[in-house]
């Protein structure tokens, strides 16, 4: 079965538009105004891709990104008119994969999508669950168990990030082939984005930020992670 895109945006020319393009691509999808509607229909369905805008009429679009981003295994796109880069980085912290400007080509928005999905679809075939140093991360519910049994939740976008690295542990992974596997437009925004989401991993797994024991920055060249990881 095809996947499944949501389109949350109040503008109903927006919601036309994408829907159009994503049907002619390939992709099945269902569209809403509102938050409370949204959020009503994830009761019922699980969505392959989110596309969220920020300026909602009953509630703030960024709450909905955090909300998604703890609950869904869903990837989370933003597509919004607001092109500060605060607001990106924001989005990217709350746990956002990718973050589209108004006005757009649809013809961009359906390459994001598909540049998203590729790497989850690759990356299933490895496993649900993987343990290193006293750590469980449980992918199918993304969430990371410390050797205590305290769980911590992470995010769809850093669940990819993490499982990159545990996929190819004391190798290292450089900033160009993490764009070519996990997607996203090259530059300055996929940059800050990996960022945000390594230091965000490196928060949950309480690394000192100042000498970090399993994802090591190689300055200039990408990052390695020291750990012995068992799937399984």
């Amino acid at each position: 079965m095809s996947a499944l895109v949501t389109i949350l945006d109040d503008e109903p020319a927006i919601r036309d538009m994408l829907s159009e393009a994503l049907t002619e691509a390939g992709f099945r999808t269902l569209t809403f105004a509102r938050a409370t509607e949204f959020e009503a229909a994830l009761r019922r369905t699980t969505p392959d891709v989110c596309l969220v805008d920020l300026g909602l009429p009953d509630r703030d679009g960024l709450t909905v990104v955090h909300r998604l981003a703890l609950e869904q295994g869903a990837t989370i796109i933003i597509i919004s008119g607001r092109a500060q880069v605060q607001d990106k980085i924001t989005g990217l912290e709350l746990g956002a994969d990718d973050y589209i400007i108004k006005p757009f080509d649809p013809a961009e928005v359906v390459a994001r999508v598909r540049a998203r999905l590729r790497g989850p679809k690759a990356a299933a075939a490895q496993g649900d669950t993987a343990r290193f140093n006293g750590w469980t991360a449980h992918f199918d519910r993304y969430t990371l168990v410390d050797s205590a049994g305290e769980e911590t939740p992470f995010s769809h976008a850093e669940g990819e990030v993490l499982r990159l690295f545990l996929e190819s542990p004391k190798r290292l992974i450089s900033r160009a082939h993490m764009q070519e596997t996990l997607g996203g437009a090259a530059g300055e925004s996929f940059d800050r984005a990996m960022d945000v989401r390594i230091s965000r991993l490196r928060t949950k797994l309480r690394e000192d930020p100042k000498n970090p024991r399993l994802i090591k920055t190689i300055y200039g060249a990408g990052y390695i992670f020291l750990g012995d990881v068992d799937w399984g």
